[in-house]
């Protein structure tokens, strides 16, 4: 399996470095189910065994283009399956190809296995109101401050209040765009949640 994350075998292989330190998480797609190998331990869930998946949309700042897909098992487990990968202490590098090759295929055989699993997109609906709410809170207090800023004559916080606000919009409107919770089906998964 290669650690680059690079296609084989039509996406059925996939491989990110979560970090610096330890080894690649590695994940294939055989004919028994998703094999994988993170952190030391590795197992073998049959495609009808995988309970749910969830992806979402998760930028950092080392990476503002990154996603995510979490997969669970029926008895409990959890792995994570993200689009970047380390490279050096100042370099995360993006594998979108590998990564939604991977993730078609692996929702492809799943769909063939029969599975019925939970396919969730975004963040959790709770997480998701409360992001929603912090930013309704957070435009009333900077509607506030544009206001006195105007009624003060004070144009250059006016400036600075509008850019702000612009940066921050563009910054933060997209994450909570794409992380809108909702479901999907084996043959429309979301292309908003794919790189």
């Amino acid at each position: 399996m290669q650690d680059s994350g690079v296609e084989a075998a039509a996406g059925a292989s996939y491989a990110y470095r979560a970090s610096l330190v330890g080894s690649a998480h590695r994940f294939e797609l055989t004919e028994e189910g998703l094999s994988w190998h993170v952190a030391g331990r590795s197992g073998l869930w049959c495609y009808d065994e995988i309970s749910a998946i969830r992806l979402s949309f998760r930028p950092v700042s080392m990476q503002q283009h990154r996603f995510r897909a979490d997969v669970s098992h029926t008895k409990g487990g959890r792995i994570a399956i993200l689009s970047t990968s380390w490279q050096t202490a100042a370099l995360m590098a993006p594998q979108d190809n590998g990564f939604r090759n991977f993730i078609v295929e692996l929702h492809a055989r799943m769909a063939q296995a029969g599975s019925r699993a939970e396919l969730t997109a975004g963040l959790g609906r709770r997480t998701y109101v409360t992001v929603l709410v912090f930013l309704a809170v957070l435009a009333v207090a900077m509607t506030g401050l544009l206001i006195r800023a105007l009624l003060i004559g004070e144009f250059a916080g006016v400036l600075f209040i509008v850019g702000f606000a612009a940066l921050f919009a563009w910054q933060v409107g997209g994450f909570v765009r794409r992380n809108q919770p909702r479901s999907y089906s084996f043959d429309h998964l979301p292309r908003a949640l794919l790189p």
